[in-house]
């Protein structure tokens, strides 16, 4: 009886915690750009999730502010890449 009491109480913890670390994980954005939640574990990744993010749209990814603070977000925005052509990419589909 105290085993079955102590297995519902971690999977009952374990199903509160799951859904909030899901979301301060990732990345929240669209092809303008997007925030990434910081924290001391992101601290090496966030330029990689960003470039990540924005290559979804063939764009790049450039960081515009990082607050290092826990609740705190490193911001980022999707441009198109120097030397793009939108006239050249949409010959470059037709033919």
């Amino acid at each position: 009886m105290r085993l079955t009491s102590i297995v519902f109480a971690a999977a009952a913890t374990a199903a509160l915690v799951m859904p909030a670390q899901a979301w301060w994980g990732g990345v929240k954005g669209n092809d303008t750009g997007g925030i990434i939640s910081w924290s001391p574990e992101i601290q090496q990744a966030f330029p990689q999730m960003a470039a990540d993010h924005c290559a979804r749209w063939n764009k790049v990814a450039v960081i515009t502010s990082v607050h290092p603070w826990y609740g705190d977000f490193v911001g980022f925005q999707c441009r198109w890449p120097r030397g793009y052509d939108p006239r050249k990419q949409m010959w470059r589909l037709i033919n």
